[in-house]
């Protein structure tokens, strides 16, 4: 069992690494765009259609692709105060408890983001537009769909780090002293 744990914990490291490096480039072409917008619109005053829109894309996939650290790390906001009176056995099984509803909650979601991921291949953005007439091709409006992705991506990967931890919890309660493997991108904070 520790071993396919290690192979978990190795394959969501390289992944979310990735989808950090991603969420990083999204970020910055989204802090770009704002900017141009914010420079057409205020200083030619002349408002361009597609940097709101564009926006937004990034965000929700610059989202949907650090979310997963976030909750690998423990950065997700949590109430911890009840904890502090419990024996540690009995945190141990709460939060074992609380991550199987959060892996169903994730698995429903997940669902949902299909269902709406499909729905959005019928519908076009009203200003993004593939440049495909740079390569002598028909420019086409980006279908929706791209957009959606982010939910069922970021969910997925939600997904894989919520098993790893199942996993760890539960080791961690049957022995608490087992060395497990850790993710060695974690930030180090002040009590560690």
């Amino acid at each position: 069992m520790i071993f396919l744990l290690k192979l978990l914990v190795d394959f969501n490291t390289i992944l979310l690494k990735l989808g950090r490096q991603l969420a990083t480039v999204a970020i910055g072409l989204m802090v770009i765009i704002i900017l141009i917008q914010v420079f057409f619109r205020y200083g030619l005053n002349s408002a361009l259609p597609w940097p709101d829109e564009a926006a937004r894309f990034l965000m929700l996939w610059m989202t949907g692709l650090i979310a997963p650290s976030a909750y690998r790390w423990g950065g997700f906001v949590s109430i911890e105060m009840l904890f502090r009176f419990l024996p540690s056995k009995m945190v141990k099984i709460i939060t074992l408890i609380l991550l199987v509803i959060s892996l169903l909650v994730l698995v429903v979601g997940l669902q949902f983001g299909l269902k709406h991921v499909d729905s959005g291949w019928l519908f076009s953005s009203s200003s993004l537009k593939w440049p495909l007439h740079l390569i002598g091709m028909e420019t086409t409006r980006v279908k929706l769909a791209w957009m959606y992705m982010s939910l069922p991506v970021g969910l997925i990967m939600m997904s894989l780090v919520n098993v790893e931890l199942i996993i760890k919890n539960f080791l961690w309660l049957w022995n608490p002293n087992l060395q497990l493997p850790i993710d060695p991108d974690q930030p180090k904070t002040n009590g560690s």
